[in-house]
């Protein structure tokens, strides 16, 4: 792409930083971001020049709040340049994450919530800063990641961490994070883009074809949860056309808190 709309791609020497840059919504993503943030990570990864890739969200209230929900509609989130099972490439960004040969580092200021935490724990390394907040929504929306966010996350927290994190939908503070094995480093706010740089500069030191095998073979355990996570997206897309679904998107957008309770009957 040219130019971009939702998103803001930089290099500095070595190290490329791909940041969503919709602060009003709390960088919550829509189609356009998701295509957008692809062909970035695309072209970081695959440049030649390039040794690190940061990952972060504009402003210092939030990395990245999931997907706009004001763009859901009919159980799926728009039309607009979206594909995919749930109406936009959410799948295949979290793939190409994974899939460039290059570190990717998530920089976390404010909330890592929903999808927004799904990146964080998707990325090879999230540094953050101590007024990071991190946490998912899936059951209190209506809505679960039901590959990388499930069972990648288990791989890095914990079977029981993980269920905790999905089941009761709780907010874990940055150093909570830290202690559960969710983020590399916490740093007081004003010291985290110096502390991630040199991380970055750290890796631009390092030979480019021993990090990309390096990576490959950390993937390789747990490429499984791919296909999985695919199969799973389409049960899903049938999911968000419920009105079971729907409740929790109603619900926050009529200010009140959502009714499952009917939904056991």
């Amino acid at each position: 792409m040219s130019s971009y709309e939702d998103i803001i791609y930089e290099v500095n020497g070595r190290t490329a930083t791909i940041t969503i840059n919709r602060p009003r919504k709390y960088n919550a993503f829509r189609p356009r971001t998701v295509v957008e943030l692809i062909d970035a990570f695309q072209a970081a990864g695959w440049d030649r020049d390039i040794g690190s890739i940061i990952f972060t969200g504009a402003g210092d209230k939030a990395f990245c709040t999931g997907g706009d929900q004001s763009d859901h509609e009919g159980g799926t989130y728009g039309n607009n340049d979206a594909r995919g099972a749930v109406g936009m490439p959410v799948e295949e960004l979290h793939s190409v994450i994974r899939d460039v040969p290059k570190p990717v580092i998530a920089k976390v200021r404010g909330y890592a919530i929903g999808g927004g935490n799904v990146f964080a724990t998707i990325c090879d390394m999230t540094l953050a800063s101590e007024n990071a907040i991190f946490g998912q929504v899936g059951p209190k929306m209506g809505s679960v990641d039901p590959g990388f966010g499930t069972a990648y996350l288990a791989r890095v927290v914990g079977e029981k961490k993980a269920r905790e994190i999905w089941y009761m939908c709780k907010r874990y503070s940055a150093r909570e994070a830290l202690d559960m094995g969710l983020v590399n480093a916490v740093f007081p706010d004003d010291q985290l883009d110096q502390e991630v740089q040199n991380w970055c500069d750290e890796l631009n030191r390092r030979s480019p074809t021993a990090i990309a095998l390096a990576k490959k073979s950390f993937n390789m355990d747990s490429e499984n949860i791919r296909g999985m996570g695919q199969f799973a997206m389409q049960a899903v897309k049938l999911y968000y056309f419920t009105e079971e679904s729907q409740e929790g998107v109603k619900a926050l957008n009529e200010k009140r808190d959502p009714d499952f309770l009917k939904y056991y009957k």
